[in-house]
């Protein structure tokens, strides 16, 4: 059965550990960075941070307020990624069907530029990035070599506040809403970021534009969200079946 994180942002410090040991675990470079005004840092994800914690800051009233998000691939169940960029190149992007893990390889390298730009487009979440250097499209693993030895992705392990969780899917998306019900009583706002499409699946306290743009998957349409992204994610399903049947 595949597998979810459930990220409840009302308990994350931003301590960014994740953000750490996701670094750490999969030997990526330091990032020549400096002061942007804001305590978020690198200013975006890239190629050598799968996961970025990021700060948003803004007036409640007469109350500051901070929230924090810990960015990374929602691995979604249908990734509009693979089926834009899927059949460009044979092993390049691949969607685990046991763990349901969404895995660049390097073989990403070989994908043309204006087809990675295409790819990123696709993303609903803006994950994708490649590196300059090397050609190679990145994002989270998910901890594939970690999960498929019993073992919690290493930003689960690092969390001390217990904002991050992993496990089977079924047993993320029921411990999401009963933590929902708990937190909607201190905060009224609060919502699941589009739980019936993604595998990792984050609690919000409050409205997403509040955290991120790219928070939760664009609708501006008034359909149901299940509904929109299927709507959002037909053309590219349909571009991919022109490639494949050339």
């Amino acid at each position: 059965m595949p597998k979810s994180f459930f990220i409840d942002t009302s308990r994350c410090t931003a301590c960014r550990g994740c953000q750490i040991a996701c670094k750490e675990w999969n030997e990526l470079p330091a990032n020549r960075t400096k002061q942007q005004g804001s305590h978020q840092n690198p200013p975006d994800l890239n190629p050598n941070n799968y996961k970025l914690v990021r700060f948003s800051e803004y007036l409640d009233g007469e109350t500051v307020r901070w929230l924090f998000f810990a960015d990374q691939c929602r691995h979604c169940q249908d990734p509009p990624c693979i089926s834009v960029g899927g059949a460009l190149v044979d092993g390049a992007m691949i969607h685990d069907p046991q763990t349901g893990a969404v895995i660049y390889t390097e073989k990403t390298s070989k994908i043309s530029n204006k087809d990675f730009e295409e790819i990123r487009e696709a993303c609903p979440y803006n994950i994708p990035r490649r590196d300059p250097k090397t050609g190679r499209i990145s994002k989270c693993t998910m901890c594939y070599d970690r999960i498929s030895h019993g073992l919690l992705p290493a930003c689960v392990k690092a969390c001390p506040t217990g904002a991050m969780n992993f496990g089977e899917q079924q047993e993320m998306q029921d411990l999401a809403k009963a933590r929902l019900e708990v937190v909607k009583k201190t905060f009224p706002k609060a919502m699941l970021a589009d739980p019936d499409i993604v595998n990792v699946i984050y609690l919000l306290t409050d409205e997403p534009n509040k955290y991120h743009k790219f928070c939760v998957a664009r609708n501006d349409s008034g359909m149901d969200r299940k509904m929109f992204l299927a709507q959002l994610f037909a053309p590219v399903k349909q571009s991919a079946s022109r490639v494949l049947l050339g």
